[in-house]
């Protein structure tokens, strides 16, 4: 079997909905499909150095924060 580095897009999307119950439904399938999305880009952000220490987040975000 392929490493998750290796396997395509479609291969890592199949894999996803597979591993749902037999009735899932599109929604259910939608939403697996976006939060491994958003995990593969938070990956991505941290092996390129695009992240942030919590003081500086908190420094970024302290007019949202008061």
């Amino acid at each position: 079997m392929q490493t998750k580095a290796k396997l395509s897009a479609r291969d890592r999307a199949l894999a996803a909905i597979r591993g749902l119950r037999k009735n899932a439904s599109y929604n259910e399938m939608m939403y697996k499909l976006y939060v491994l999305q958003k995990i593969e880009k938070g990956e991505l952000d941290l092996r390129e150095g695009r992240i942030l220490t919590t003081k500086e987040a908190k420094k970024r975000l302290a007019k949202w924060l008061k």
